[in-house]
C-alpha cells in the first residue's frame, strides 16, 4: 500500500515544473505584474540595455548589459559618428532587440542622448537604429535628459532636496530639486570623452575648462551649502575608488555620501594622478579608468564654483526616471523602501501578512515603551519588520548573518546607508540575540548610537514576537505590552492566547525587560468580560 504521506507530497509538489509551461516557467522568485519592461539607452560612451522585473515603484533589474561603443569619440573634432562606433554600436541594438524578445518585454524605451542629437550623420545612426529595435528612438534634448535623470533621483530616495549632476560622455546635466519637485535645468557640453579630447588628455586642463563653463553658470552657483545627488557611471566608478582607499566597510553605490570638502580634496588628487597605481583602481570598472580623472576634473570643478554641502551618490537615473515617469501619481507617491521591503517579504518570508502585522505591533510596541520616533525613524522600523523573516530558509546557524548580508547589500532605495545598516542589524539580532559581541564594529559604526540603541531594541521585540507567532498571521493584534510601574513590563495575552505562556516566551519577555532597565516583567493573561462575570 502506498504511504499517504508520500502521495499527498506528491499531490502537493505538482505545481513546481521549472521547465514546463506558463507561469511555471517564470519561477516563483518573481512578481507579477506589468512587466518585465527594458530601457535601451544610447549614450556616448555606451549603449545599455536594463530590463526591470516590472513597473513598480521599486524598479528591480532583470537583466542589464552594456557595450562600449564610444560613439562619442571623436565627436568634438569631427562632427559626426565614427564608421566604426555605429557598426559596433548598431549590432548591440540587434542583440539587445533579440534578448529583450526572449525575455518578453512587455514595453521597451529606446533613447539616445548627446551624441547622436548632436553629429551630423545622426539621423543616418537613427533611421537604421530605428529599423533593428523596431521601434522609435527618443532623442532626448539637454533639457530632457536633466528632467529624466531627476525623475531617477526621485524614484531612488524619500524625499530628495538639492541638486542633480549627470554626467555622461558628450554633457553634463544640472536640475535642482526638491519636495515642490522639480525645478530649473541646465545642459553643459562637459561630458568626460569631450573633455578627454578638448583638453588632449589633460585632466589638469580639463579642470580649468570646465570651471571656467561653471563659473558662468547661474544655476551652478545655487549649489552654495546644498546636497548634489551625483549620477552617471563615471561617477559612481569615482565613488568606488574613493571608497576603496578609504576602508569603508559598506560596498553599496546607492545612498554614498561624503562631505563636500572631503571629496574635492580626493578629487584634486584624482585629476593629479595620485591614484593612478593604488590598488583601489582594481575597483574601478576598466573602461572607466581613463575616463576618471576627467569626471573628477568636473566634479572638483563644481565643488569650487558651487559650493555644495555634500555629494550623495545614486545608481537611479536617466533610464529609472523615464519609467518612474509612467507611474500614475499615485504609485510615484509610494515609499521605494516600504514597497521593496514588502516585495521581498513576498517572495521569501512564511507570511507577508504576518510580516505587515510586525510592522504595526512594533509600532504599538514603540509607543508604549515611551520610545518616539521621526518619520525617518519609523519608516527603518516598518522596513526591518517587513523584512524580519526572510532568512528563514537558510541553516539556522547562519540565519542572522544571511539576513543581515541581503539586507545590507540589497538593491533598496529610498534608503541611506545608516538605514541600511539599521535594518540589518535589528534582523541580525533577531536571529543571533542581543549580545553585540559578534557585531562587525566597523559596519555598525556607519550608523548613529541612537540608530544601534534602536535596532536592539527592536531585535528584542522582534524575537518575542516570533515566540509568540511562528511567523504565522492573526496572533500580534491581539497582543500588548505595558509599562504599569517604574522597572515594570507586562506581556498582555488574551485569554484565547493562554496556550502560549512558557519558557521560551517568557525568557524573551525578560531579556527585552533588561534592555529597557525594567526587570520586573510579567507575561499576563487578560481574563476576558465573561470570564471576569462568571468568577465574580
Amino acid at each position: 500500500m502506498e504511504n499517504p504521506f508520500k502521495r499527498a507530497n506528491r499531490a502537493s509538489s505538482t505545481g513546481a515544473k521549472p521547465d514546463g509551461p506558463g507561469p511555471e516557467a517564470r519561477g516563483q522568485g518573481r512578481l507579477h505584474g506589468y512587466g518585465p519592461v527594458a530601457v535601451i539607452d544610447i549614450g556616448s560612451n555606451s549603449v545599455r540595455l536594463v530590463a526591470y522585473e516590472r513597473l513598480s515603484r521599486a524598479l528591480t533589474p532583470l537583466y542589464n548589459e552594456k557595450v562600449l561603443c564610444g560613439l562619442g569619440k571623436g565627436l568634438a573634432k569631427t562632427g559626426r559618428l565614427s564608421d566604426d562606433a555605429s557598426e559596433l554600436a548598431l549590432s548591440t541594438l540587434a542583440r539587445f532587440r533579440h534578448l529583450a524578445d526572449q525575455m518578453q518585454v512587455r514595453s521597451l524605451k529606446v533613447i539616445a542622448t548627446a551624441a547622436v542629437r548632436e553629429a551630423s550623420n545622426g539621423q543616418d545612426f537613427i533611421d537604421q537604429a530605428e529599423a533593428i529595435v523596431k521601434t522609435e528612438l527618443s532623442i532626448l534634448s539637454g533639457m530632457q535628459e536633466a528632467r529624466a535623470a531627476a525623475l531617477g533621483i526621485q524614484a531612488g530616495f524619500f524625499d530628495p532636496d538639492g541638486y542633480v549632476g549627470d554626467l555622461g560622455g558628450g554633457s553634463l546635466e544640472l536640475v535642482r530639486i526638491d519636495k515642490v519637485g522639480i525645478g530649473a535645468g541646465v545642459s553643459h557640453k562637459l561630458g568626460v570623452i569631450r573633455l578627454l579630447e578638448e583638453a588632449d588628455g589633460d585632466a589638469k586642463a580639463a579642470a580649468k575648462l570646465a570651471k571656467k563653463v561653471l563659473e558662468g553658470d547661474a544655476l551652478t552657483a545655487e549649489l552654495k551649502g546644498r546636497t548634489l545627488y551625483l549620477v552617471g557611471g563615471t561617477w559612481r566608478n569615482l565613488a568606488k575608488l574613493h571608497m576603496a582607499t578609504t576602508d569603508y566597510p559598506l560596498s553599496v553605490m546607492h545612498g554614498y555620501s561624503v562631505d563636500a570638502d572631503t571629496f574635492a580634496d580626493f578629487c584634486a588628487d584624482v585629476v593629479k594622478g595620485k591614484y593612478a597605481d593604488d590598488p583601489g583602481m582594481q575597483e574601478v570598472s576598466r573602461s572607466r579608468k581613463t575616463l576618471l580623472p576627467f569626471g573628477a576634473a568636473v566634479l572638483l570643478a563644481l565643488f569650487e564654483v558651487g559650493e555644495p554641502k555634500d555629494v550623495v551618490m545614486s545608481a537611479l537615473g536617466v533610464r529609472e526616471g523615464l519609467l518612474y515617469a509612467d507611474l500614475a501619481p499615485h504609485e510615484q507617491s509610494r515609499d521605494p523602501l516600504l514597497d521593496a521591503a514588502y516585495e521581498l517579504a513576498v517572495l521569501r518570508s512564511r507570511s507577508p501578512a504576518h510580516a505587515r502585522e510586525l510592522a504595526q505591533w512594533t509600532g504599538d510596541a514603540f509607543r508604549a515603551l515611551g520610545f518616539s520616533e521621526s518619520v525617518y525613524e519609523a519608516r527603518m522600523r516598518q522596513a526591518a519588520s517587513l523584512l524580519a523573516d526572510i532568512g528563514w530558509r537558510a541553516h539556522t546557524d547562519y540565519r542572522g548573518t544571511q539576513s543581515h548580508n541581503i539586507i545590507a547589500h540589497g538593491a533598496f532605495a529610498g534608503i541611506d546607508h545608516p538605514g541600511r545598516l539599521f535594518l540589518a542589524m535589528a534582523n541580525y539580532y533577531r536571529y543571533e540575540g542581543l549580545s553585540e559581541a559578534q557585531m562587525d564594529k566597523a559596519f555598525a559604526a556607519i550608523a548613529s548610537d541612537d540608530l544601534r540603541r534602536r535596532a536592539r531594541l527592536l531585535g528584542a521585540l522582534f524575537r518575542v514576537a516570533y515566540a509568540l507567532t511562528a511567523s504565522m498571521a492573526g496572533v500580534l493584534p491581539d497582543t500588548r505590552f505595558s509599562c504599569p510601574g517604574e522597572g515594570t513590563l507586562e506581556l498582555v495575552l488574551p485569554e484565547s492566547l493562554r496556550g502560549l505562556q512558557g519558557e521560551r516566551l517568557t525568557k524573551r519577555v525578560n531579556a527585552l525587560g533588561r534592555l529597557l532597565d525594567r526587570p520586573e516583567t510579567t507575561v499576563r493573561v487578560e481574563e476576558s468580560p465573561k470570564g471576569a462575570a462568571a468568577q465574580a
